[in-house]
Order: structure tokens, then C-alpha cells, then sequence
């Protein structure tokens, strides 16, 4: 079923439930079935509104999606599978109730880890991969997420955001944001995370995302052992140099197990480089997109390179330190 798009920012929230839950969506640029789909995956705790800043120029040439992942935003926030793969099936069957059948997927932070996944698991709808400052490549995570996971830290989280504290802390939150200085730039982001989690219900599933991607020595989940499939899809990675939240090492990481990825660490840029530099983040997605060619599923390639695994060097010495890094 085609339907039109709503050129703007502000493109108005629509709905459809999937699986007996309510999923919140907007739907932007160009009409469906005219152009590449951009399929956008917000990171934890915030919602589709985070790619606000690029949502005009890129709807000039794409029809964009923009959920917010169960759990977040004005979607339902029900007892439910908040895991990568979870959230993947979710977006594929709100694809399908939408009509759309292939997406070039981009996810920041926790959404990269879910774009890895649903283009691993569902490569025959998947164009292209482009991670921004994606979970799932590294190990290494702030101590602050980390502390997402521990017991007892809903009821931290329900006192930090009672009405009054909570005015507080965001308030101080943005004035430092206010100073310009460059390590605290995405303080205002996490402002608004803090007034997101003023509902139980999403305390509750950011809780469970946590625990379920992570423990108290960092990342648990990763697509390094499986990045080899990339070979078949065109992938683009992007970082904020500036990044206290995952490192930007991370990136660069990625020309290891990805040889074929186009890789950008963005200077004077953070965790969100989309929201610190909106135009230079939709140029270089443009380039992307536009000059590369989209992947097309096939059984027979797709099994070859399942079964021969990854071959370099390189890839194999990543692997082995992955075991190791577990071991320890």
C-alpha cells in the first residue's frame, strides 16, 4: 500500500500495531515507491525525533522512516523482548505492513546494533548498513550505561526523575551544554533522556535492553565474527571523534573485519555527529547512497560465504582476540 510522505521535521506521528503493540512512526520525503527508502533506528533511550536535523535534506532525494523502537518514544512500552534481534523482526514486519520491501537501515548507538542485526538477519531487505556511533563494535561502553544494568537501579532512576530533582538536573544539564565546551556537548541529549525516563514502563525496558546487550565489563553482543557477510552489502560507518559514550576507536576498528566499509570519524563532532553537524552528516549520506549500488540478496553467494567463513588474516586474528577478551 503507497503512501505519502510528509516532507518536514516535524512529519506527524502515525501508528500501526504490530503484535498487539502500538508502534509510533513518522514517514517523510519523497513517496513511497519513487525512491530509496532510508529506514532510521534511533540509539537507547530517545526516539525518532533525534534525526530531526537531517529530516529535510534527506527527504529531498529518500522516503524516510522513522520509528520509535518499542519501549521508547510514543511507542507501547509493554513486558516483551527488548533484544537486537527482537527489535529487528519488529521493524521488518512494520516495514511489511507499510509496503516497503528493501531500506538502506541506519542506526545510531543502540539502533546500530539493531541495523547490524536486521541486516543479518534479513539481507534480502536490506540495500545498505550504515552504523553512526554504533553499539555492537567494541567492547567498550561508558560506565554510565553500564550502571543501566545493575539491580536496583529503576528505583535510582525513579528518584533522579521525581518532578522537582529531575527540573534540577536537566536544568544543569543544558546550562553546561550552554558553555560551548566540546566534552560536553551532548549533555543536552542526555537532558532529555533523563526526562524520558520519567515513565516506569520505560525505565523498565531500558533496563532490560541493558541487560541484555551488556554486563559490567562492557558490550556482550558484537557483528565483529559475522561482518565478513558485509562483502555482499555496501557499509558506511560514521563517528564523532568526540565520543565519551563509545570510542571512536571503534570505528576504525572496523576496517579490520570490514575491509570494504567506508569509514568516517568526524572531527569537532560527539556522540550524536547527525545533530552536531546536520549538513555534513546528510552530504556524506548522500555520497553514500548515491554512489554506491544497492545489495541484492542471493541464496547461493550468501551460502558460499557462510561456509568459507571469513578468510584474511586479519579477520581471523579479530576473532581469536574477541575469545580471548571473553575469557578474560
Amino acid at each position: 500500500m503507497a503512501r505519502r510522505a510528509t516532507v518536514g521535521s516535524l512529519a506527524e506521528t502515525q501508528f500501526a500495531t504490530v503484535h498487539g503493540h502500538r508502534r509510533a512512526y513518522a514517514i517523510g520525503g519523497r513517496e513511497i515507491g519513487t525512491a530509496p527508502v532510508l529506514l532510521l533506528l534511533h540509539g537507547l533511550a530517545c526516539n525518532r525525533h533525534t534525526w530531526d536535523p537531517v529530516w529535510d535534506r534527506l527527504g529531498e532525494k529518500y522516503t524516510l522512516i522513522a520509528p520509535d523502537l518499542l519501549g521508547h518514544g510514543e511507542s507501547d512500552k509493554p513486558r516483551g523482548d527488548y533484544s537486537p534481534g527482537g527489535y529487528a523482526n519488529g521493524m521488518r514486519d512494520l516495514l511489511t505492513i507499510l509496503g516497503v520491501d528493501k531500506v538502506t537501515v541506519i542506526g545510531h548507538s543502540f539502533g546500530g546494533a539493531v541495523a547490524m542485526q536486521f541486516a543479518y538477519q534479513f539481507p534480502e531487505r536490506t540495500e545498505r548498513l550504515v552504523l553512526v556511533n554504533a553499539g555492537g563494535l567494541g567492547k567498550e561502553v561508558t560506565v554510565l550505561i553500564r550502571a543501566l544494568g545493575l539491580p536496583g537501579y529503576q528505583y535510582t532512576l525513579g528518584l533522579l526523575t521525581a518532578p522537582v530533582i529531575r527540573q534540577v538536573n536537566t536544568t544543569i544539564l543544558r546550562g553546561l551544554k550552554a558553555t560551548g565546551l566540546r566534552d560536553l556537548r551532548d549533555l543536552d541529549e542526555v537532558a532529555d533522556i533523563v526526562d524520558s525516563l520519567t515513565d516506569p514502563r520505560a525505565r523498565y525496558a531500558v533496563h532490560k535492553l541493558v541487560t541484555g546487550v551488556m554486563d559490567w565489563r562492557g558490550q556482550n553482543i558484537t557483528m565483529r565474527d559475522r561482518a565478513y557477510l558485509t562483502e555482499l552489502m555496501p557499509l558506511c560507518v560514521v563517528w564523532g571523534e568526540d565520543d565519551h559514550v563509545l570510542p571512536a576507536s571503534h570505528a576504525q576498528t572496523a576496517t579490520q573485519f570490514a575491509p570494504k566499509a567506508q569509514v568516517t570519524v568526524m572531527p569537532d563532532a560527539g556522540h550524536f555527529p547527525h545533530r552536531d553537524h546536520p549538513d555534513a552528516f546528510a552530504d556524506l549520506l548522500i555520497d553514500f547512497v548515491d554512489s554506491t549500488v544497492p545489495a541484492t540478496y542471493s541464496r547461493a553467494r550468501w551460502r558460499r560465504l557462510l561456509t568459507t567463513g571469513p578468510q584474511a588474516p586479519a579477520l581471523r586474528a579479530v576473532r581469536e582476540d574477541d575469545v580471548a577478551s571473553e575469557l578474560a
